[in-house]
């Protein structure tokens, strides 16, 4: 007897084949999305409880970032830095004075920017703290993720990541997430130019720190004349229910670092922040990127930021998300150990003795139409697209419940 194969499975296969192993995605195979939903190429219809690791805030195809794609794509879509561009101006004064620093470096992906405000920090320190050449220090947190360079990687704490991949870069001190007497001895080191922080750790499980932690530690590194770094790629852009993570503390980050949602979720967009002190140390000639800063990201961005507040994103995100974790609440399940979470970047903790258990229950949460993805094994987060409403909140709690059967020994 022939079995044949669903279209998933054809598609699957060669994927594997062809493509790289570097992921280890859910069994299923997408084709196309709206608002908070997409569809497999089966055509079965999913809620999106991911959103492209928050690139996806704006929801799937949005039309106004899919018309500002489209026109200026019949215009004009990269010149190169080499020359000027009309809207790149357009576009710097734009998001300098939508989060009100001096200027902007553009970059492409998020850790690309990362990378630029690391070199921002380095050469700060050098130029103005005074300190020696090829001393400077950059403290960074335990259970971060700021991307897979080699030079990121190298301050990772998730041996995943960096096995099989030395040698790595030196100049980083780890400390504990959430720790400030850490956070004080390290900053006794006078060679230290910077500190790298992710207000909320999305990767590790959505670890959301003290109350007072962020303000706390930027006033530490001002005392200490430290750069406070904030690496807002995830966190950012309206997801935890203001429009940056650090404004629930009012702290406005010396280096603030921007991506993935920029672009309506359209095609890497980042962007570096900071005022003009530190910005200018860095020459022609010292850093760049060919697409940085391309006309149809910036005109996509421009667009994507107004979205934001045209659609009140930041307070649908704080109302949704509270109620979600409410709901959440409700279910009063023997397997959720943990909720947490801000705005609608929320996550749970299965308890279970199976390890598998958060893959399993993806796997049947997918089957009853939600798609989210496990983290650090029993973790699985929950971020949809922030304009979700309570309709669709309760829908997908009746999925995330029904789905919970799967657990039952």
């Amino acid at each position: 007897m022939v079995m044949h194969q669903t279209l998933t499975e054809q598609y699957i296969e060669r994927e594997e084949k062809y493509n790289a192993h570097n992921y280890h995605p859910l069994p299923v195979m997408l084709e196309k999305g709206a608002g908070v939903y997409v569809w497999d190429v089966e055509g079965k219809k999913y809620f999106d409880f991911l959103s492209g690791y928050s690139a996806v805030n704006h929801g799937h195809c949005h039309p106004r970032v899919v018309a500002a794609l489209t026109e200026q794509a019949q215009k004009l879509t990269l010149t190169s830095r080499a020359f000027h561009s009309r809207l790149l101006g357009e576009y710097a004064e734009f998001i300098t004075q939508y989060f009100g620093y001096d200027k902007v470096l553009p970059m492409n992906t998020g850790v690309e920017a990362v990378e630029t405000a690391l070199k921002l920090a380095r050469k700060w320190g050098y130029t103005k703290k005074g300190i020696a050449e090829n001393k400077a220090v950059v403290i960074v947190c335990g259970e971060n993720f700021h991307g897979r360079t080699i030079n990121v990687i190298s301050f990772s704490t998730d041996e995943s990541a960096k096995a099989g991949f030395g040698p790595f870069t030196p100049g980083y001190e780890i400390i504990p997430y959430n720790d400030v007497t850490a956070l004080a001895l390290a900053l006794k080191n006078e060679h230290v130019c910077g500190f790298l922080v992710e207000p909320i750790q999305g990767e590790a499980g959505v670890m959301v720190p003290d109350d007072g932690y962020l303000k706390t530690c930027f006033e530490m590194c001002k005392a200490a004349n430290v750069l406070f770094i904030a690496d807002e790629i995830q966190t950012g852009l309206a997801r935890t229910g203001k429009m940056l993570a650090c404004d629930h503390e009012d702290v406005k980050p010396d280096i603030l670092v921007l991506g993935k949602a920029l672009s309506g979720g359209t095609l890497p967009v980042s962007a570096v922040l900071c005022n003009d002190d530190i910005m200018l140390n860095i020459k022609p000639g010292q850093h760049g990127s060919t697409y940085g800063g391309n006309p149809l990201a910036c005109a996509i961005a421009i667009t994507a930021l107004q979205i934001l507040k045209d659609e009140h994103l930041c307070e649908n995100a704080e109302e949704m998300g509270t109620y979600f974790r409410q709901q959440l609440a409700e279910l009063n399940s023997p397997f959720i150990k943990i909720i947490r979470g801000k705005g609608l970047l929320n996550a749970i903790v299965i308890e279970h003795e199976d390890k598998e258990a958060a893959w399993n229950l993806c796997i049947e949460m997918m089957h009853n139409g939600l798609i989210a993805k496990p983290t650090h094994g029993d973790k699985i987060r929950f971020a949809p697209p922030l304009l979700i409403g309570k309709t669709e909140i309760d829908e997908c709690v009746a999925i995330i419940a029904k789905s919970m059967a799967v657990l039952q020994s």
